[in-house]
């Protein structure tokens, strides 16, 4: 099992609080450092903060940036909205970071669902989940087509939301054919047939075990009905990071982000390295073969330090 490092900049990130907290991600040797794509806080700030200051970042510019000074560590988005960015112009930018990063990008994409965010930057929201769905799907043939398709070949793509005509299908990522796919959501049915045909992970945030095993499943039932090896997809879950080497630790960094402890080891990973590692392990049991660490007090990366040294090599063998 590899561990990620999952951020939520829109709850009060500036460019330099994120960059700090993805060196201190490749200084621990975790695997990769991932933001969300919101541009509205979401919740109450934590104690003494004001909610969302600065404001939100944009998630495509920041990891340009971030591709240039990092140096290891895999980049990516949990997930962006389809709903903000045409396909053809995302695909654009995603293929530029990647080049810019020397192929370690990883685009993760859903179909959006946050209507305030939506009206607070007059984005344009579709009313009902099957037609954001049906718009992720055209996407994603959209952009996997025209990373996939030939150097001095065009693509075309006529669907019912997006049309696009001799596209001379460029930049090409640097990672051929195409960087690595994420879809992810708790839903049985949408989610994972999206993740069937175009994914290379699908990942489960913030769901209980049962949750989880409920989308795996209805994972390997899309698979099979596109005649797809359901080994072939990658699982993923991200949880809510609580680490700490004493009770004492483990309830500061609670109280730093405005949670309880115990609400913490229900839902999240939350205890000493040994009992995070123990319920890691439950999630492996049932398929799951990484997790994105939310980490959202970005002031902490000891936090960060700690996840690397003590938990990772607990979990690797999972």
């Amino acid at each position: 099992m590899d561990l990620r490092i999952f951020t939520e900049p829109q709850q009060g990130a500036t460019y330099e609080t994120l960059l700090g907290a993805a060196l201190a991600t490749e200084a621990a040797g975790l695997d990769a450092f991932f933001r969300s794509d919101h541009y509205l806080v979401m919740g109450e700030a934590p104690p003494g903060k004001k909610a969302g200051l600065p404001g939100p970042t944009d998630s495509w510019v920041t990891l340009g940036a971030l591709a240039r000074d990092t140096e290891r560590v895999r980049l990516g988005t949990l997930m962006t909205s389809a709903t903000f960015r045409l396909p053809g112009p995302l695909a654009i930018s995603v293929a530029q970071v990647d080049a810019m990063s020397g192929g370690r990008v990883e685009l993760g994409i859903g179909a959006g669902w946050y209507t305030a965010e939506h009206r607070a930057y007059g984005i344009p929201f579709p009313e009902t989940a099957g037609e954001r769905f049906d718009r992720l799907e055209e996407q994603l043939a959209i952009i996997s087509g025209l990373w996939e398709t030939p150097v001095e070949e065009s693509f075309s793509f006529s669907g019912r939301y997006y049309e696009l005509i001799d596209s001379p299908a460029l930049p090409k990522p640097a990672q051929r054919p195409r960087p690595p796919i994420i879809v992810g959501g708790r839903g049985t049915r949408r989610t994972p047939m999206v993740a069937a045909r175009y994914a290379d992970e699908c990942n489960v945030g913030f769901g209980s075990l049962d949750e989880v095993r409920a989308v795996f499943a209805g994972l390997d039932a899309a698979c099979v009905e596109i005649g797809r090896d359901p080994a072939t997809v990658r699982r993923s879950v991200a949880l809510v990071l609580c680490l700490g080497t004493s009770e004492q630790e483990c309830a500061r960094r609670a109280a730093a982000i405005g949670r309880e402890l115990g609400e913490l080891r229900a839902n999240g990973l939350a205890g000493t390295p040994e009992e995070v590692a123990q319920r890691a392990a439950e999630f492996a049991a049932i398929g799951a073969s990484r997790v994105y660490l939310q980490v959202l007090d970005l002031s902490d990366l000891e936090h960060i330090h700690l996840a690397g040294e003590a938990l990772q090599p607990l979990v690797a063998g999972l």
